[in-house]
């Protein structure tokens, strides 16, 4: 792996993570199978019950136009909203009645070995009439058993009575009744029934809530009923009924609407016939008072009569001033001798026949004036006709015009009382109008009531259901639930998710080095190869004859180191880690015996000087490293020593335990010591303290060619690997190298090949 580069996770890496927990997975498929066989078996199966129902609506669009008024009488059956009928089948009170009708006060089981089974009253070889319970019945049970013959068992509290069918038990909670069906007792008499007492008012709650009403679309006005239940033959017979009792209700409300409008009427019909009577009475009480029988009428005659007195008087003031006309003449001086004209249209025989007269005397006079003289006696008499005849006249003319002058005051008289009538004609006409009005009024809404009753009664006589049942209650064939499908994915689901949940988990909440792609994903190194765990206990794991893994994993680090060190030095090795247990020692004097093994001339160096010497290094002497650096009397040669463990294998131990480690390894004399042992020996292996405790190592990265970074299956924690990183990215040690120890079967990626290898997959992670 070439450094900077972090190898990313893959699905093969991501798989492996969950294949170690092969047997969990397995564990889980066995038992959410299971679970679901023994579900899917004793659950009890729900039908889903459906139905049909159209509601018949008043409202249609292609229904002519009616009359508006009054229109909550114009039909008893009004239009019906839709979501309202919705939200009444779906009440607990119709649902309550419906279950009351059908007596489902108490639910029927026949006992099974697992579970009881609920069965439809319908199916059994008895029937229950409850007379009364209370509210300490409700989820009570008792057992029945039939028996041959006419009686039976009942079981309460462990205690058994016999009973007679037909018979009234009295219990402390109620009375019942249980009776026979002889069609259906002999095929269930060996068979229990357990039978369970409801409160009714709560059986309905629930029942209304498992209840679904929907439109079936928006274009019109059926819905769709949906109930699901163990029983479908219960299920049925509750739909059945709540339609039932849902029509019963309406028809019930149309009718006392019909009745409660027949009574509005009739009360209505007592007070206006009583109104009309006393309107005609006081049309009756207006015409007398004002002398009109009929006000059009007598219009037209008063105005007839009041236009002849008025041609009376025009006539009469005619012949009046002829009178006067005639009556000036007369009076002139000049016409004393002149003919008196006519009296053209003066209808009096008197004055025309006097005027003749003296007209006919005149013309008389004239002619024998032509003939003799006006002293002629002759003349004188017919001179004294003329002026008798004259006065006469003009006496005969003032009686006339008297006349004629009263006859014009009395005509004048009477057409001022039609005239007078004639001004009292609008008030007159104003008065029996609005009295006529208030007549035709209260005599329409009386008849229009008389219909209205007549139409109600029709109504109540031929009630008609407000619903029509397009679809009765049907069950299906096949139970909606427990589905088996679904059952079996959710078992599946579970079984192989709760385990994948654990490892997750597990994982997210182990903060340790795990797998080896925890290190692979999260170091810039190349890894060496891998350690398993040291089953044996023994402090020197590999030898000549020993073909341990163990031992073949040594030798595979051993060539692979070897492979990546190849043209370069490396004579002084240092072997450090994070902190202390992650095996240093013991990777060292194996991997130090691994190369002794391949007849090199290896040095191991115990340069922890904090804590005392190792027994993986045991020697002859005790003087050590301390000892040397401390001393300018002690040689090299004094303190390297041969290991009583490996034989050819040489090493120098800690020493003494100094008072400052750290100064320590900063002296001089630890190159003078290196460069020595350098031309002395093949491999230096220096096992030194952890660089994530302390600093000591860095003071050793000036001498060494390569670093082995000894990282520990759980027991490393996975912050401490950017240590690696940041080691590597600062060069504060040279060409480090990864060995992965303590690996088991749990979280080695190649755990159990056939030699145990464990290492490098390709050449590129030793690049």
């Amino acid at each position: 792996m070439n450094l900077g580069e972090i190898e990313q996770p893959s699905y093969k890496h991501v798989l492996s993570k969950y294949m170690r927990y092969w047997y969990l997975f397995l564990l889980g498929l066995i038992l959410s199978l299971a679970g679901a066989f023994l579900f899917i078996r004793y659950t009890a199966p729900q039908y889903s019950i459906s139905a049909l129902l159209m509601i018949k609506d008043k409202k249609d669009n292609n229904a002519p136009v009616k009359n508006e008024r009054f229109s909550d009488f114009n039909d008893v059956n009004v239009s019906k909203n839709i979501d309202n009928e919705i939200i009444i089948l779906k009440s607990t009170s119709l649902m309550q009645k419906a279950l009351s009708e059908l007596s489902l006060d108490a639910s029927y089981y026949v006992k099974g070995r697992v579970r009881n089974q609920e069965v439809a009253q319908s199916e059994l070889p008895f029937k229950l009439i409850i007379s009364n319970l209370d509210s300490t019945a409700f989820d009570k049970t008792i057992i029945i058993y039939l028996k041959s013959g006419n009686s039976f068992e009942l079981e309460e509290d462990n205690q058994k009575a016999t009973y007679q069918f037909g018979q009234l038990i009295h219990k402390k909670y109620g009375a019942f009744t249980v009776v026979a069906s002889s069609d259906k007792l002999p095929a269930l008499t060996t068979k229990p029934i357990i039978v369970k007492f409801h409160d009714i008012r709560k059986l309905a709650n629930e029942y209304s809530r498992k209840l679904a009403v929907s439109m079936v679309n928006k274009q019109s006005s059926v819905l769709s009923m949906n109930l699901v239940d163990a029983v479908p033959e219960k299920g049925k017979d509750i739909l059945n009924k709540l339609i039932e009792v849902y029509d019963k209700e309406a028809m019930n409300d149309k009718n006392s609407v019909a009745s409660n409008t027949i009574a509005f009427i009739d009360e209505r019909l007592k007070y206006l016939g009583a109104e009309v009577s006393n309107v005609e009475k006081k049309v009756e009480e207006f015409k007398q008072k004002n002398q009109v029988a009929d006000v059009t009428s007598q219009i037209n005659q008063s105005l007839e009569e009041a236009s002849v007195y008025n041609k009376q008087v025009s006539e009469y003031s005619i012949q009046i001033a002829m009178l006067e006309s005639i009556e000036s003449y007369i009076d002139q001086a000049a016409n004393q001798q002149q003919l008196i004209p006519g009296t053209l249209n003066i209808q009096d025989a008197t004055l025309s026949g006097l005027i003749a007269k003296f007209n006919e005397l005149q013309l008389d006079r004239e002619r024998m004036l032509r003939t003799a003289q006006a002293s002629n006696p002759v003349v004188e008499s017919m001179t004294e006709q003329i002026n008798n005849l004259r006065v006469n006249i003009v006496k005969n003319i003032e009686n006339v015009k008297n006349g004629l002058l009263a006859s014009r005051r009395s005509s004048q008289a009477k057409s001022g009382q039609f005239g007078a009538k004639m001004q009292q004609v609008p008030t007159i006409e104003r008065g029996l109008e609005t009295i006529s009005r208030q007549q035709d009024l209260k005599r329409a809404l009386y008849l229009y009531l008389l219909q209205k009753r007549e139409e109600a009664a029709l109504s109540l006589a031929a009630t008609v259901s407000n619903s029509h049942v397009v679809d009765p209650a049907t069950a299906g064939d096949d139970p909606i639930s427990p589905q088996k499908p679904a059952v079996v994915l959710i078992a599946l689901v579970l079984g192989l998710g709760l385990p994948f949940a654990f490892v997750q988990i597990k994982d997210m909440m182990n903060d340790k080095v795990q797998l080896r792609r925890d290190v692979e994903w999260n170091v810039n190194a190349p890894i060496l190869g891998e350690l398993v765990h040291n089953k044996s206990r023994e402090t020197v794991a590999i030898s000549k004859d020993n073909r341990s893994p163990l031992a073949e994993m040594f030798r595979l680090i051993r060539a692979n180191f070897q492979f990546a060190t190849v043209g370069k030095t490396n004579k002084i090795i240092l072997v450090t880690s994070s902190m202390s247990g992650e095996g240093k020692s013991f990777f060292s004097l194996n991997i130090c015996s691994s190369l002794v093994l391949a007849n090199k001339k290896v040095l191991l160096i115990n340069m922890d000087l904090r804590k005392l010497n190792n027994s993986a290094s045991n020697s002859i002497s005790n003087k050590g490293v301390t000892d040397y650096l401390v001393s300018n009397t002690i040689s090299v040669d004094d303190i390297v020593q041969e290991s009583l463990d490996v034989p050819g294998l040489y090493v120098i131990n800690s020493g003494l335990l100094p008072s400052n480690p750290a100064e320590l390894m900063m002296s001089d004399r630890v190159p003078q010591m290196l460069n020595v042992l350098r031309e002395s020996f093949d491999h230096i292996i220096i096992d030194s303290a952890p660089v994530g405790q302390v600093s000591d190592v860095f003071a050793l990265a000036p001498y060494i060619d390569a670093t082995i970074y000894l990282v520990r299956y759980d027991f490393t924690y996975k912050s401490q690997l950017d240590i690696i990183n940041k080691i590597a990215a600062d060069n504060k040690l040279s060409r480090i190298m990864l060995v992965l120890n303590d690996a088991k079967k749990n979280n080695s990626q190649s755990y159990g090949y056939g030699y145990g290898e464990v290492g490098v997959k390709n050449d590129k992670d030793l690049a």
